[in-house]
């Protein structure tokens, strides 16, 4: 019986193993790419080791292209994204979950209706709402939509905040604590491992957007870093190298937030998946 349950260990981490390493390809590809010369990339047999390895690349790539601009951007972007999503997806969820106000379920369905409707099926419309409300070419095309329609985070928090005893909110309502008292002392810090994963989810969608800054951006001075590492592909070649280079730098801020806040990212996602 012991030989069997270590078979089946064995093999669940034989399989582990496997799919990390198949997750890690790309990265490690990426950044072994970004030390070779544009002659060594695509040779057949592949060519892992860079021979020799070409630190230039990484100066090149930033001085190719208005890189520190971009980083500036997409770092002030990000962060009132995820500011704002954490804020405002936590008081509706805590609405919704917890406040008892007319239609409040036929609301919650029809905001949950929204994460059925595709994106593609949204541009062209939000496209002419920021063209009437002159918001193309500008940031705010980018941080208003989202960073306040976020469908997926109020409905995860919300199931959250409907696990929360009410005893407390009742203790909270005796204790003379109004709706803000009680969302702002008994709710945010019993949520935080939930926030913490929709930080970093929110995060990685904002950081790594692609689409919409394509869509409502023209001047490069406005330019995200993905869709400036897209200005390193000409109309018939593309110089893959310091391209590569400077997807290896854009990386960079993702692994710092995952190293900092590991613990909580893992905890949240941990228990996402209990409360789903």
């Amino acid at each position: 019986m012991e030989t069997r349950q270590n078979s089946r260990d064995f093999l669940r981490h034989v399989l582990l193993a496997v799919g990390s390493l198949m997750m890690f390809f790309p990265f490690l590809w990426t950044v072994l790419s970004s030390l070779k010369d544009i002659s060594q990339i695509f040779v057949v047999p592949p060519q892992w080791i860079p021979d020799p390895f070409v630190w230039s690349n990484y100066p090149a790539s930033l001085e190719a292209m208005p890189f520190v601009q971009a980083y500036m951007n997409s770092f002030y972007i990000t962060v009132i994204i995820v500011t704002a999503t954490l804020i405002s997806a936590s008081m509706a969820a805590y609405a919704f979950a917890k406040i008892r106000f007319p239609g409040s379920n036929v609301l919650f369905i029809l905001f949950l209706a929204t994460m059925m409707v595709p994106k593609q099926v949204t541009m062209i419309p939000l496209y002419l709402v920021m063209d009437r409300i002159g918001w193309l070419d500008t940031h705010w095309s980018l941080i208003v939509p989202g960073a306040l329609f976020n469908a997926f985070a109020v409905f995860l928090l919300r199931q959250f905040v409907m696990g929360i005893p009410r005893d407390l909110e009742e203790a909270a309502v005796m204790d003379g604590a109004g709706y803000i008292r009680i969302y702002w002392s008994v709710i945010l810090p019993l949520i935080r491992p939930a926030l913490a994963a929709i930080g970093i989810f929110t995060f990685l969608g904002a950081w790594n957007s692609f689409l919409d800054p394509l869509i409502y951006l023209n001047t490069p001075e406005k330019f995200t870093v993905p869709l400036l590492l897209n200005n390193f592909k000409g109309l018939y070649t593309a110089d893959w190298s310091l391209m590569m280079a400077g997807t290896t730098i854009s990386v960079v801020p993702v692994l710092l937030v995952y190293m900092i806040a590991q613990k909580q990212i893992i905890e949240g996602i941990t228990l996402t998946g209990i409360k789903g």
